[in-house]
């Protein structure tokens, strides 16, 4: 693609070289620059790439784009036309924005040939995305998914690295559904991909928000920034879109109090375009009446609920029709992971759950208490991940004590930490009494292993924080291990 032509989506403060010249491939990574490619100098959270300009000139890198004007400095003591081996330096105001719509214009604006949806909110992104992925295959149309589990384009599964990928990697994934004949997409927006311009460029059908409470406090250091960052999905948002967004949750209509789109609500407790209430609720399912018609779907607990009619509103906002809408959905099964159901033949049940905040942990908790049978024990086992936000893990191990008969606290992913670190952390949200009553085992398959030990017929095993992960990171060192393994061996 002719540079003149890739830059045009961009509003450079200066440009010092030619633009006339072929850009053979785009990238921010300054390892993978080649001759006549152009590299995108992003400041980043660790490095910063403006410090590998320099190294990507020598690779013979035909373009720069950068946001620090200091770093152009030896370029204008040159003649214009004769800047360093001919690079052409691109300045911008924001190189994450500028990355964003680059990728897009790179891979022929694919979003503008889909009828792209996004998912944000705290918990529930990966159920609602998912769940419609199925949904609109079910209905008969081609559809491309973009979760934390796994990505789909059709039937083909592409590995999911990060909630939401980069720019690159994104439109290269929706430029695939595209080619692939997909008329449909879902993808989870994350917080960091709202705030790192991850979805710069790109044209939203729809949005949909879920809920909010307490995550990466650690990267976006208040609650406050954290909401208003998963805002701008909405403030962003065409007259022509649509938003979907769940009124019992205090921020919903936060998120849409400045949104363009045609705006619809959803809740189980008050007014809304959408409504639904449990009339019977087993492990295996429930009888839901939804906007005045009755249907049983295979997915349990009150969070799912709402789940399920961020669906609902969201297919009828894409103009499908109700009654096959409500067909599918008692088709739909749990995503890999988020109340996953596990019979034991001594008589206990196990749910695997991939609940890691406070809110989740009390959701499940609360969903398990309203359905086991009266006198059986809930046992939960839970930790905290490394690296992220300590804040949470004395709460998560309180709303855990608070609501089980038995709490064991193991290793969730430690990563860099020390695993009794975050263990002593879990436990200060504990009193002596609690402490004396909870058992501690490092060990995430002691942990598992004991809990299956201690549970009699009719008990409940929550196994929470992991969900579809099939890995530990310990030390950097990324290890295989699967709760759902665990718990099957002692079974």
């Amino acid at each position: 693609m002719i540079l003149s032509e890739l830059i045009s989506v961009l509003k450079p403060i200066e440009v010092i070289g030619t633009t006339e010249k072929e850009i053979h491939d785009l990238h921010f990574d300054s390892r993978k620059i080649g001759e006549n490619d152009l590299f995108v100098a992003q400041v980043g959270t660790a490095v910063d790439g403006h410090t590998f300009i320099d190294g990507c000139v020598a690779k013979g890198a035909s373009a720069i784009v950068l946001s620090k004007k200091e770093y152009m400095a030896d370029v204008q003591r040159d003649n214009v036309q004769c800047t360093k081996g001919g690079t052409t330096y691109i300045l911008v105001e924001n190189t994450d924005k500028a990355l964003g719509l680059l990728a897009s214009k790179w891979f022929g604006e694919p979003s503008k040939q889909l009828t792209l949806v996004g998912v944000t909110g705290t918990n529930g992104k990966t159920t609602i995305a998912t769940l419609l992925y199925k949904l609109v295959r079910a209905l008969g149309h081609k559809a491309g998914l973009l979760s934390t589990v796994v990505n789909y384009i059709e039937d083909e599964a592409v590995p999911a690295t990060h909630t939401t990928p980069d720019a690159i990697e994104l439109n290269g994934l929706l430029r695939r559904m595209v080619d692939a004949g997909c008329t449909y997409a879902f993808m989870e927006v994350s917080s960091h991909a709202i705030a790192q311009e991850r979805i710069a460029g790109l044209d939203f059908n729809g949005a949909l928000f879920t809920n909010l409470t307490r995550d990466h406090i650690d990267y976006h250091k208040t609650f406050d920034n954290y909401r208003d960052t998963k805002k701008r999905l909405f403030d962003n948002l065409p007259k022509t879109a649509f938003a979907v967004t769940n009124k019992d949750d205090k921020n919903g209509l936060v998120m849409t109090q400045n949104c363009k789109a045609a705006v619809h609500t959803y809740s189980t407790r008050s007014l809304a375009d959408f409504k639904a209430q449990i009339l019977e609720e087993g492990f295996d399912g429930m009888m839901l009446n939804i906007n005045g018609k009755e249907v049983f779907v295979p997915l349990v607990g009150r969070f799912n609920v709402s789940n399920l009619l961020c669906i609902y509103g969201a297919a009828l906002c894409l103009g499908f029709d109700e009654l096959e809408v409500l067909r599918v959905l008692s088709t739909l099964t749990p995503v890999n992971g988020r109340f996953e159901t596990i019979h034991s033949p001594k008589g206990w049940t196990a749910i695997v759950d991939y609940a890691h905040t406070p809110d989740a942990v009390d959701n499940v908790i609360q969903t398990i208490r309203e359905i086991k049978k009266e006198g059986a024990k809930l046992i939960t086992v839970v930790g905290c991940g490394g690296n992220r936000d300590k804040g949470k893990r004395p709460m998560m191990a309180k709303i855990a004590k608070s609501g089980s008969e038995q709490l064991i606290l193991t290793s969730d992913n430690p990563r860099d930490e020390e695993p009794q670190d975050i263990l002593n952390d879990m436990k200060a949200g504990l009193t002596e009494d609690e402490l004396r009553t909870t058992l501690v085992i490092e060990d995430r398959a002691a942990a598992i292993q004991t809990a299956c030990m201690l549970a009699q017929a009719n008990d409940v095993i929550l196994v929470a924080g992991k969900g579809h992960e099939d890995y530990q990171i310990i030390k950097g060192v990324k290890h295989h291990f699967d709760d759902h393994e665990q718990v099957r061996k002692y079974c």
